[in-house]
């Protein structure tokens, strides 16, 4: 029953999207079993700021044992994972097929015996270099990474419990997901980064690739409506309503905060590619959903938490000394 109180299991629920997730399902007053590895990928600390106002239990996915962690609860919210593109070559690519490939078999396998819903997170990085946009679920995926492929075999994988162990999976694929909490890696952290500490910010390529960039909060209403009222099987996208290229987002964010970017032009990265554009129309028409957060609101909003953050040092000077501009208005609706 839609907004019942249920229990959900959260995996991941350290990181940037799960952290939201997980606040939000414990707002609406479900029960939440949330966990995480606490991977080095980046600072392990910056995931226990993310979940300070709710427990979480640390295990690995690839190792511990699952299936009674999965037997008490209702759902399961799948969002664990090793993330990055461009650290997904060479030797890298062993993390990723150990927290992606394995960990969801796992996963995967201790859902079908328990009989459980799981709402697996995907990526558009499964579609590569698309040939028509904007992108929709039939496209043809032809990821452009090793991340792209793991989270492709993922999907894979996913199918075959489906078909073979009749588990429950929906699976969402993000569009380039932004707001506060964002990794510390991803473009708008390291832009926002730049604009605080005064340093240069890295473009790599002539920033014209354009993103569907999709603000958090509108990926969890997503989320959290997929384990709802998404039929068994279901593959959506989860792309937010603005596309917009990386010197957009540069030069509003020189406007947004009143400080100018000095750029590092590098060269294009390995399996970042030019374009991505979700088509939306399955999930608005199937679960209702649709983005509510502009890419301006919803990058103010990310600049206001960075300000607020008083984790950094750097923070705080820049709260005491910084004057956004009042005269850009903004407002975040969220689900």
């Amino acid at each position: 029953m839609i907004g019942a109180r249920a229990s959900y299991l959260v995996t991941g629920a350290a990181g940037f999207i799960g952290s939201h997730l997980t606040e939000a399902l414990l707002a609406a007053g479900h029960d939440v079993l949330a966990v995480d590895r606490f991977s080095d990928y980046y600072e392990p600390w910056l995931k226990e700021r993310n979940c300070s106002a709710f427990g979480v239990q640390r295990l690995d996915l690839a190792e511990a044992a699952l299936d009674d962690l999965v037997v008490g609860v209702d759902g399961i919210f799948h969002l664990a994972g090793q993330p990055g593109v461009r650290c997904s070559w060479g030797e890298d690519f062993a993390a990723h097929a150990r927290d992606n490939l394995l960990a969801s078999q796992r996963v995967f396998e201790a859902a079908a015996a328990a009989g459980k819903r799981v709402v697996f997170a995907s990526s558009s990085s499964v579609y590569g270099e698309a040939t028509r946009y904007p992108v929709a679920e039939e496209a043809p995926t032809n990821p452009a990474s090793p991340y792209g492929v793991s989270k492709l075999a993922c999907e894979h994988l996913a199918r075959a419990y489906a078909t073979n162990a009749e588990l429950e999976v929906v699976t969402l694929r993000y569009f380039t997901v932004y707001g506060p909490r964002q990794r510390p890696d991803m473009a708008f952290s390291r832009l926002l980064t730049a604009l605080v500490e005064n340093e240069s910010f890295q473009l790599n390529g002539t920033g014209s690739q354009s993103r569907s960039f999709t603000y958090v909060q509108d990926v969890v209403e997503a989320t959290r409506l997929a384990m709802e009222l998404a039929p068994a099987d279901a593959v959506y996208n989860v792309g937010g309503g603005d596309e917009a290229s990386l010197s957009d987002v540069i030069a509003l964010a020189e406007r947004l905060t009143g400080h100018t970017l000095a750029v590092r032009v590098r060269p294009h990265a390995a399996g970042d590619v030019a374009r991505t554009a979700a088509d939306t129309r399955r999930i608005r028409a199937e679960l209702g959903w649709q983005p509510s957060t502009s890419l301006h609101a919803g990058l103010r909003a990310q600049w206001d938490w960075f300000l607020a953050d008083q984790s950094r040092p750097s923070a705080r000077r820049l709260v005491r000394a910084s004057a956004l501009r009042p005269e850009v208005p903004w407002r975040v609706s969220g689900p």
